[in-house]
């Protein structure tokens, strides 16, 4: 069975090894989640499950969010994310999941949202060169020629040029789980992941691994 999860970023630290060598780590909590639903080839056409994250108050679902879980019996969930897998076969409606899901080496690919950068010129969005710096050159961080003037008149598609940079979905792919703490429902991932701290995280299985 595929193995996921819906957690959220704590944070960054380091732990040791048993030989004494430095790991970076993100701290992720890792549910606990509930499944909301249980989707199949025969009544969706693929199999997949719905995760649901966090505790809200009713007042601020609205109400076909309310009826999905209301429908399934199940408590108010924040967050609700869905998962492709290939067995469902084990898995039911009110099931829970937690840390435990994952155990020390397992690879996983974590999905989240990057950090906003607002609006960014080109040296810091595509990594351009910038212009001389002395005053009399006039060009210093602007985006460079627009492409030909008379023919074709315009500027070409993919013209790398500012705008706005980060808040995209990012996956990481083939992390090491370091540790899983099923006490504080937290497990260590070594390496960085998508988003600021408290963003919401996809955990799965690797795809690659």
């Amino acid at each position: 069975m595929n193995k996921t999860l819906v957690g959220k970023k704590i944070g960054m630290t380091q732990v040791f090894d048993e030989t004494g060598k430095v790991i970076p780590v993100t701290v992720i909590e890792a549910g606990p989640c509930i499944i909301a639903q249980v989707k199949t080839v025969e009544t969706d056409g693929y199999n997949a499950i719905q995760l649901g994250y966090g505790e809200v108050k009713e007042s601020k679902l609205t109400n076909p969010e309310k009826g999905h879980f209301t429908k399934a019996g199940l408590t108010l969930k924040k967050h609700l994310r869905e998962f492709r897998i290939d067995d469902i076969n084990e898995l039911k409606v009110g099931d829970e999941l937690k840390a435990d899901v994952f155990s020390v080496g397992d690879k996983v690919d974590i999905q989240g949202i990057s950090k906003g950068k607002g609006f960014q010129g080109v040296i810091k969005r595509h990594g351009q060169s910038r212009g001389p710096m002395g005053h009399g050159s006039m060009y210093h961080r602007r985006p460079g020629s627009m492409g030909p003037t008379s023919t074709p008149g315009r500027v070409f598609k993919g013209k790398r040029l500012p705008g706005h940079m980060g808040r995209v979905t990012v996956t990481i792919q083939n992390l090491d789980v370091v540790k899983v703490d099923l006490n504080k429902n937290v497990i260590l991932v070594k390496g960085s992941v998508p988003g600021a701290k408290g963003s919401i995280l996809k955990i799965k299985s690797s795809v690659k691994a």
